[in-house]
């Protein structure tokens, strides 16, 4: 949960006058609330004033914002895609909770790839010839990248046609019935063989990842899309990073560990983890002190299996971290009985439409991202001022 602390607090944390502080507020740098306990006061959030109090014991020097900024201590590339305020997800200014209500994956896209036009996935016939999953997608999205034409001298509105199409073939590799017109959603629900409401909770889900700001996958799409190579390139070097287990396949750490909640029980399981020292995967983001909205928005509609609902409770009593996004993804392809990958599946074909708006975005940079590197290695012997080498 947020902390809160008093104005002489926050100005003692920063060594700051308190002009400095509400200067800090209205930029919206320290978020600020009423004091339950005098209307008169104000509190602020401790998370924000010890943030800008990391950065500035940083100092300025140019290789510590070199290294803030490719780690994540500040921001360091400029987007009109999507931010977090106040513990909210938006999408360009709009409430990913509140669009999950009623939008779909395809709604998404036409507002984060700005166009007018209806936005339909329909993608190519699958191969009937090989399975469907992560390989088939990755194998088709290399073998785009090797055909694909460059980003540079083409138009918007061609580019995102090609996005469209991008799309929609990456979720026939997953998995997604074929099927001109229809919605992502319903074509994953038939591909999978599930029924209408699971159809809409895999619509809510999509549409809750379909990005989220400058993470690691959007930052390599956006050096890909930097050099002009082609959209599926892009795509493939933003997905190539997010297949990662720290990233988007979290969702295979949480499967291992809701295996090993099967075997020993839900107690068991939990503490396991926390007498070997271990973090339990699934629980908390460093993003939402206060509990991950997206996983609490799919909660909301659906009830996880017994099993799954114990152990996150007594994970979250044993450690006091909310479930996130990875853990009740998982809790949904079990209690639907999903395919084993179906959660990365989601993912990823949620996440290209983030992914392919980071590189359209990123088109309009006339330049190429090459981050300098700081040298730690051994130099190479250099005679001493007056002296010749034999």
């Amino acid at each position: 949960m947020a902390t809160w602390i008093p104005m002489d607090e926050a100005c003692r944390l920063l060594g700051v006058r308190a002009q400095t502080i509400y200067a800090y507020a209205s930029r919206g740098k320290v978020e600020v609330a009423p004091d339950p306990q005098d209307s008169r006061r104000s509190l602020y959030r401790a998370e924000d004033v010890r943030a800008l109090a990391r950065r500035k014991q940083d100092g300025r020097k140019p290789s510590t914002l070199a290294s803030n900024a490719m780690f994540g201590a500040e921001p360091s590339i400029p987007t009109g895609l999507c931010t977090f305020m106040r513990g909210h997800l938006l999408y360009r200014g709009q409430d990913a909770i509140e669009l999950a209500g009623n939008a779909s994956l395809e709604d998404v896209a036409r507002l984060l790839w700005q166009t007018d036009r209806a936005v339909a996935f329909a993608g190519a016939e699958p191969d009937s010839t090989r399975a469907r999953g992560r390989v088939n997608a990755f194998v088709l999205l290399a073998t785009l990248a090797a055909k694909g034409h460059s980003t540079r001298g083409r138009m918007p509105g061609v580019l995102r046609d090609e996005a469209q199409s991008l799309v929609g073939q990456l979720a026939g590799a997953f998995g997604a019935a074929h099927g001109d017109g229809a919605p992502l959603h319903l074509r994953f629900a038939q591909g999978w063989k599930v029924g209408g409401p699971v159809a809409d909770l895999l619509r809510r889900a999509m549409v809750l990842l379909a990005d989220h700001e400058l993470t690691s996958s959007a930052f390599a799409t956006r050096i890909a899309a930097s050099t002009g190579a082609s959209l599926p390139a892009c795509l493939l070097a933003g997905l190539s990073t997010f297949s990662g287990p720290l990233h988007g396949d979290a969702s295979g750490r949480v499967r291992a560990l809701l295996e090993e909640v099967g075997r020993l029980g839900h107690k068991a399981a939990a503490e396991r983890y926390l007498s070997a020292g271990l973090e339990i995967p699934g629980f908390g983001h460093h993003l939402y002190p206060d509990g991950d909205p997206r996983a609490a928005a799919l909660l909301a509609h659906f009830d996880p299996p017994t099993t799954i609902a114990r152990f996150m409770e007594s994970a979250q009593a044993l450690t006091g971290l909310q479930p996130n996004i990875d853990l009740v993804l998982a809790a949904v392809v079990a209690r639907h009985r999903l395919p084993v990958d179906a959660a990365f599946a989601l993912f990823a074909t949620a996440r290209s439409v983030g992914l392919l708006a980071h590189a359209m975005e990123q088109l309009s940079v006339p330049q190429v991202i090459r981050p300098r590197g700081r040298y730690t290695g051994p130099l190479p012997a250099v005679p001493a001022p007056g002296r010749t080498s034999r």
